[in-house]
């Protein structure tokens, strides 16, 4: 399975916007960073986890021109907000499969209504396939299992996901043991760290070590980055063997079982 960072920013993406901090002015490729998002791809397989407003940029750097489906970590804009550029795959394949929270689905309903009309749908909407993700419920995408873990973005309840030995969180303060627990033996682990500071409902770095820690993956990838974290070059520098800042357009290979 190929893992594919489409995006490795925070909400504002870096640079941001009007900023003059030494991070956004960098011209390192990896200080670039889209807003947060992985492209799970095997066999014939495409499936995106979160969707946010880079989507069309990520599709296009990508070439990609089939997606099977989105599974959506919470329903922050930072990570829904790209859902209507699912249009051309809509018409080239009809209804694209979407996963989430049912707390989710409702809110992408209240935001994108006319994706969700049953009845006097707009000429030239897509529409969805909806599957509500439920806790302790694994599910099933392509041809392999996935698992949803629960975890808290400060009080929002958020999923991450595991399928075979990848993991991936993000926007993650902190999770339940039973949950953890399911993300040991993952041979790929991605969680978010998003600065050095803390952060009310982040992992700042020193939490995500830890966490890493805790999982004991054979290698862990850091995500959903601000500014704030530093220079991607000289935070390396200062991370274990085995743990590494992830950034826009890394692929990673993990072997199916």
């Amino acid at each position: 399975m190929t893992i594919t960072f489409l995006g490795t920013g925070t909400s504002q993406g870096i640079p941001v916007i009007g900023s003059d901090h030494p991070v956004c002015l960098s011209q390192d490729p990896r200080d670039k960073r889209l807003r947060v998002s992985v492209m799970l791809s095997w066999n014939d397989f495409n499936y995106v986890i979160d969707c946010g407003p880079d989507f069309r940029q990520q599709m296009l750097t990508h070439n990609v021109r089939k997606l099977d489906g989105i599974l959506f970590t919470h329903e922050h804009a930072d990570h829904t907000a790209g859902i209507d550029d699912i249009r051309p795959f809509f018409f080239r394949q009809g209804d694209i499969p979407i996963y989430a929270h049912k707390r989710v689905i409702s809110e992408l309903n209240r935001r994108f209504d006319y994706i969700f009309a049953n009845e006097n749908r707009y000429p030239g909407a897509p529409a969805v396939q909806v599957n509500e993700i439920k806790k302790d419920e694994p599910f099933s995408i392509g041809d392999l299992r996935a698992i949803p873990i629960e975890a808290f973005h400060n009080r929002l309840q958020v999923f991450g996901f595991r399928i075979e030995g990848f993991s991936y969180l993000t926007d993650v303060k902190r999770l339940d043991e039973d949950q953890l627990q399911k993300l040991k033996g993952s041979k790929v682990l991605v969680v978010n760290a998003l600065r050095e500071k803390p952060h009310h409902s982040h992992f700042n770095l020193e939490e995500a070590l830890e966490f890493a820690e805790e999982v004991g993956a054979e290698a862990t990838y850091f995500t959903h980055i601000s500014h704030y974290m530093g220079f991607h070059a000289d935070v390396e520098k200062k991370l274990p063997k085995n743990v590494f800042l992830a950034y826009d357009n890394l692929k990673l290979n993990v072997e199916l079982v």
